[in-house]
């Protein structure tokens, strides 16, 4: 392969809304720069990037994948990221790797929610971001509508390059609004160049003057000459443009169709000649390992090696795959680094440059660039590498909180070993799936963003450990405690010929504040209860209170003070001392006015305002409480808080309420007290459980 010098390269991660087409666009990159020589088909299983098994047969993107070509001179690697909310911690992890955002957005649907997340991924970064409106061909494509609706939802800053030549079925091309051209493309993407139709050239012409207005603002020497001349040079208005596009205070608008080849080759010129090299930015910051001094690294290849691993994932036949950005220095082939995350050296083996499943061997990455190493021992995704001798740790990938949970079980009995391993893989792989066995309602839980991502771990985990699991509702972990203040013995004797047992405690039962969890006071004066055996009735207390007394769950936010008992000085033990706490814990209990809790979450849900009466009006049948709304773009924010027993499939129903154009995110927030009638059943489903077992 040809090596590119820093300021030649672009990494630009492709993003929007599930379902835009940006599989296709890459497609069609790819093909136009003759990386392919024909154009691949995501509904005909036979795209470069969505090549897993679950992505043939779902036609969907699921996982980053990486790609790159050459055009004019410039290597562009290209991370196609997915759309669908499930699989949003992709869009994070990829693009922490790029310099610039390449959004489509559909000319038919115009900014849709998922236009509004991954703009907010990009803006976290501080990427440059371009807008493709794609799907020009289509029957009630509005370019101007959804410029508009651009410019609404991210501000002045968003600036066409180009209009389209007509739209819809008669879509013909674009207007290039620089140059001043009409373009014109073949079947094969190839523009042929004519002059603008007269019946938009004053259109033309009025964009064309923002073009100039804004590539004058990003330099006070461009903006002077601007004033004085009141127009600039077409390498200047380039320079004005490729600084605006770089420091964000441009984000160009261009547009055509991925499936059709139209001004596909426009926008890999445009991307070759304005979007920032990883030059542009001139240095990384980390941290020195193990401290919170901050290390700041130069992006060139003559600096100390700094790499960052943004995905693994596992190849048939190939193993574990490591996606890498080094962002400064070098690595090759036979190297040993250091992986400053995990405090291990790892051995550099094969280095690939990769076109989805197609991988070339190469032998160095240099600073700027994005290749895959082939299986690395110990590394995980958002791993940082370096020199042992200069270490540098760049700040983690923040990926987004769970929004689903599911219950497991195990299809045939003794594989728990196989799934707790193969999911723990899986979550290597994607840190935003999450496996954990939750003792407190003694159920295996998995956590996701969306039932469809938790469907596809479960098909993995049959498909590459051979192992399968049946999901089921999970089971809500409700707590117990108490709302009045009361006293109460708990008293164990027994004798059975010998030494006998025998524990005698008083406890003062009473409510603590919400969310303060549990205490044990000593009060205990003159020896009543012997110091050695105090220690033993806190430990029964303890054991009880995770059985509870109403439907079996934990007890919290209560307060227990030990303040008079009687010891034996022949049979007194620590077990005569545990069961008497655990039993006068239970006495106190029943008689201190017993409530359930449980736990409520914080919502964020973003719609489009159609949707906004249809939404509140679930999220109250949910028991949900609307604490606020606030406008986001073209979208509302509603924040509201619900009990997590009223979430189950939430992602699902509000797709289906919003035409899969809404999306939401949780997190846990407190407990509350159950309303009677629901404390009630239950009461009765535990006691029922409890009928059955015996």
């Amino acid at each position: 392969m040809k090596d590119f010098g820093i300021d030649q390269i672009r990494n630009v991660g492709v993003v929007g809304h599930g379902g835009v087409g940006k599989t296709s666009l890459v497609e069609a990159m790819l093909y136009g720069a003759k990386v392919t020589t024909r154009l691949g088909s995501v509904d005909d299983g036979t795209s470069l990037s969505d090549y897993t098994d679950d992505e043939i047969e779902r036609k969907i993107s699921i996982g980053a994948s990486l790609l790159h070509l050459e055009w004019k001179n410039h290597k562009i690697n290209v991370v196609d990221l997915p759309g669908y909310q499930d699989f949003i911690g992709e869009v994070v992890g990829g693009l922490r790797v790029a310099e610039t955002a390449l959004i489509l957005i559909s000319a038919q649907a115009g900014v849709e929610v998922g236009t509004e997340q991954v703009w907010n991924i990009a803006e976290r970064y501080k990427l440059a971001r371009i807008f493709f409106v794609n799907r020009m061909e289509k029957e009630h494509a509005d370019f101007e509508k959804v410029l508009q609706q651009a410019k609404e939802s991210f501000g002045h800053k968003v600036i066409p390059l180009q209009v389209p030549i007509s739209q819809g079925p008669d879509f013909k091309g674009v207007i290039d609004l620089v140059r001043m051209k009409a373009l014109h493309f073949d079947k094969d993407g190839k523009a042929r160049e004519d002059k603008i139709p007269p019946e938009l050239e004053a259109k033309a012409k009025e964009y064309r003057e923002k073009i100039v207005e804004a590539a004058a603002e990003t330099d006070d020497a461009l903006l002077e000459k601007f004033f004085d001349k009141g127009q600039l040079a077409d390498d200047e208005i380039k320079q004005g443009l490729r600084k605006g596009i770089a420091e964000r205070s441009i984000y160009p608008v261009v547009c055509g169709s991925a499936s059709g080849n139209i001004g596909v080759t426009a926008l890999l010129d445009l991307l070759a000649a304005y979007l920032p090299s990883p030059a542009y930015f001139a240095q990384v910051e980390g941290q020195v390992p193990g401290s919170d001094k901050e290390k700041i690294m130069k992006i060139s290849p003559d600096e100390s090696l700094c790499g960052f691993a943004f995905k693994t994932v596992s190849e048939p036949h190939v193993g574990e795959l490591t996606f890498l950005r080094v962002f400064s220095g070098k690595l090759q082939s036979g190297m040993d680094v250091y992986n400053s995350t995990r405090e291990v050296s790892e051995r550099i083996g094969q280095i690939y440059a990769l076109n989805g499943r197609e991988r070339k061997e190469i032998g160095i990455v240099n600073a700027g660039d994005i290749a895959a190493l082939v299986k690395l021992k110990s590394t995980r995704t958002g791993d940082t590498f370096c020199h042992k001798k200069d270490p540098v740790m760049l700040p983690e990938i923040g990926f987004p909180t769970p929004v689903i949970n599911m219950g497991i079980r195990p299809k045939n009995r003794g594989d728990e070993e196989k799934i707790a391993s193969g999911f723990a893989k899986l979550h290597e792989e994607d840190p935003t799936f999450i496996m954990e066995v939750d003792p407190d309602i003694k159920q295996t839980i998995i956590y996701g963003q969306g039932e469809l991502h938790l469907e596809i771990m479960v098909d993995r985990l049959k498909r590459r450990f051979g192992v399968e699991v049946e999901l089921e509702k999970p089971r809500i972990p409700y707590r117990e405690t108490v709302t009045g203040k009361v006293e109460a013995q708990g008293k164990y004797k027994r004798q059975s010929g010998g030494r006998g047992q025998y524990g005698d405690v008083w406890i003062r039962l009473e409510p603590m504040a919400r969310g303060e969890g549990f205490e044990f006071v000593n009060k205990i004066v003159g020896g009543a209860i012997p110091s050695k055996f105090i220690p033993s009735v806190e430990k029964g207390i303890v054991g009880a209170m995770q059985e509870g007394v109403l439907a079996g769950y934990r007890v919290v936010d209560a307060k227990i003070t030990l303040y008079d008992g009687t010891f034996h000085d022949v049979d007194s033990s620590d077990l005569a001392f545990k069961i008497a706490g655990s039993m006068g814990f239970k006495n106190a209990a029943v008689k201190a006015k017993p409530v359930m809790l449980e736990p409520i979450y914080d919502l964020e849900v973003i719609v489009p305002e159609d949707f906004m009466g249809d939404v509140m009006g679930d999220l109250s049948s949910r028991r949900g409480k609307i604490s606020g709304m606030d406008r986001e773009g073209n979208f509302q924010k509603i924040k509201a808080q619900a009990p997590l027993a009223e979430l189950y499939k939430y992602s699902t129903s509000l797709r289906s309420l919003t035409q899969g154009r809404g999306l939401h995110t949780r997190q846990f927030s407190h407990y509350e007290e159950v309303p009677r009638d629901i404390s009630q059943k239950l009461i009765q489903e535990a006691e029922q459980a409890k009928e059955e077992e015996k």
